[in-house]
């Protein structure tokens, strides 16, 4: 899995149309292996990335919360939390 492609689902405030497409934009990528694409095929690529997004947004809308909303900042503060723990085992010999 794409490291850079992030949680969309359940947050305040929503997930944006530009966020959705960023993820799909990853997602082709990665499953193409080309960060960009031959003219020839530009055309092709450029349709896999509207219907991820499509596909992601039609997920998004139908999926029902069952977990507490999130927000960005807590997000941030997560990844901050596992990052600490990470840089701590890497400095213990």
């Amino acid at each position: 899995m794409c490291r850079n492609i992030r949680v969309l689902y359940n947050f305040q405030p929503p997930t944006t149309a530009d966020e959705m497409r960023a993820a799909a934009l990853q997602y082709v990528r990665k499953v193409s292996g080309l960060q960009k694409p031959s003219r020839v095929d530009d055309a092709t690529f450029a349709r896999a990335v509207d219907e991820v997004t499509a596909a992601t947004e039609r997920l998004l809308a139908s999926l029902q919360a069952r977990v507490p909303v999130r927000t960005r900042e807590g997000e941030k503060e997560k990844a901050r939390v596992k990052w600490k723990i990470r840089e701590a085992r890497l400095r213990t010999p």
